[in-house]
């Protein structure tokens, strides 16, 4: 079992930035002690309907930063996300910075170049991105020591980033009242998922797990931060001491329910490459619709 050195004594500042287009929460993390920085999970807007992409909240995060003084370290994204578009290349060319991923973002890059039908020129060996994460691997923000967690399920190359007190845990886990992410896309498993939610949970009950998604569940306000020991309480899918076989059950018959998300197309062409998009034999930014491929 891999060790993790987790450290609750240390306190980063964390600043949210919610999509409602996507209900998707970006984050800036920020060393107290330092001026170092990093960003979580950032969003590229998208007209889908007019093939029109625009930078206005990346812009937010970059104004936010550069008020703050600050200097960014990292990029980080948790997963290849399929409903929302990477901001990366874009906020690394205005601020500089390393994009880091999950080191199984091989496995998404095989599935997914052969449902796009990509050709030789599209590499699937992660060198779009600056580093590839393995369970456990650390890397610093100015003084802080932050860890990658593996935690599949989800996708096969989801990571939790733990940094502190605080974890940023992608769609592995949402509010208690919202529960757990899907476990049906290409390379899923609700088993994974599920065992990978305990290790979060085995993280200090005190620690601050930050969510990158929220649906206001039955109303209520857009919510992004909960505990490890609010969610071992009242999680409704996995909390109170469910047990997996009763999990399982539950997501696959759930999962059998859903819809695909609106801008799984786009989203898993463009950020399989780091944030780039991808283009035509001209060289043209263009992307593709797979006919019955998913």
């Amino acid at each position: 079992m891999t060790h993790y050195p987790v450290n609750i004594e240390v306190q980063p500042l964390v600043e949210a930035f919610f999509d409602e287009a996507t209900n998707t929460i970006s984050y800036i993390v920020k060393d107290p002690s330092s001026d170092a920085c990093a960003i979580v999970d950032s969003v590229m807007d998208i007209d889908y309907a007019a093939g029109r992409i625009s930078f206005g909240h990346a812009d937010a995060m970059i104004a936010r930063v550069q008020e703050l003084g600050a200097r960014l370290e990292w990029i980080i994204e948790t997963h290849v996300h399929a409903d929302h578009l990477s901001a990366a290349p874009y906020i690394q060319q205005k601020l500089g910075g390393k994009i880091g991923i999950g080191a199984k973002i091989l496995v998404v890059q095989e599935t997914f170049g052969k449902i796009f039908n990509e050709g030789t020129e599209f590499q699937r060996d992660g060198s779009q991105f600056d580093a590839l994460f393995d369970d456990g691997d650390t890397y610093q923000i100015g003084n802080m020591q932050a860890f990658a967690m593996y935690t599949p399920g989800h996708t096969p190359a989801c990571m939790v980033h733990v940094v502190g007190n605080a974890a940023f845990v992608g769609d592995t886990l949402f509010m208690p009242d919202g529960g757990s992410a899907r476990a049906d896309f290409p390379g899923g498993d609700a088993g994974m998922l599920y065992d990978s939610i305990q290790k979060v949970l085995a993280l200090p009950d005190e620690t601050r797990l930050f969510m990158c998604h929220d649906y206001g569940p039955n109303g209520r306000d857009i919510q992004w931060e909960t505990t490890v020991g609010e969610e071992k309480q009242h999680n409704i899918h996995v909390g109170n001491g469910k047990t997996k076989e009763e999990f399982v059950k539950f997501r696959t018959e759930r999962d059998a329910q859903l819809d695909m998300p609106k801008l799984i197309l786009p989203s898993l062409q463009v950020n399989m490459r780091a944030g780039e998009i991808p283009t035509d034999k001209d060289g043209r930014p263009m992307l593709k619709v797979p006919v019955n491929g998913l």
